[in-house]
């Protein structure tokens, strides 16, 4: 269902660039400047960009987070507040019936959290 998500949103942004374009007229207004475009070629061109910068920053979205935020990952917990933390993450994965997450805190001066991964069993869980 993601991957399907993740197409027909590529899919429509190339949909809206064609419109926007034909709307505006731009392929003349380039033509009579002395580009020559053709639209096909562009949205071939912006779907690929599209695509692979889309899926490279799905990819890296879990190491960037970590080394983003300064996160400490959680693999012994050294006191009750992380225990409490690993414990509850767990119980919460085990009734979603999905893969243990990374747990991991980081400093900060307001509350926040953050779950990013590429896939619901390869997940990073941020507090």
């Amino acid at each position: 269902m993601r991957i399907l998500l993740f197409l027909a949103t590529n899919l429509a942004v190339l949909m809206l660039i064609s419109v926007i374009f034909n709307l505006l007229g731009l392929e003349g207004v380039l033509a009579n400047n002395g580009v020559d475009l053709n639209l096909i070629s562009l949205l071939i061109l912006c779907g690929l960009f599209g695509m692979s910068g889309s899926l490279l920053s799905l990819l890296l979205c879990k190491f960037m987070a970590k080394r983003r935020s300064g996160t400490q990952l959680i693999e012994a917990p050294r006191n009750r507040v992380e225990q409490w933390l690993f414990d509850t993450v767990k119980s919460l994965a085990d009734d979603a019936g999905i893969g243990m997450p990374e747990v991991g805190i980081f400093s900060s001066d307001a509350a926040k959290a953050l779950a990013t991964g590429w896939n619901r069993n390869n997940a990073l869980l941020n507090a």
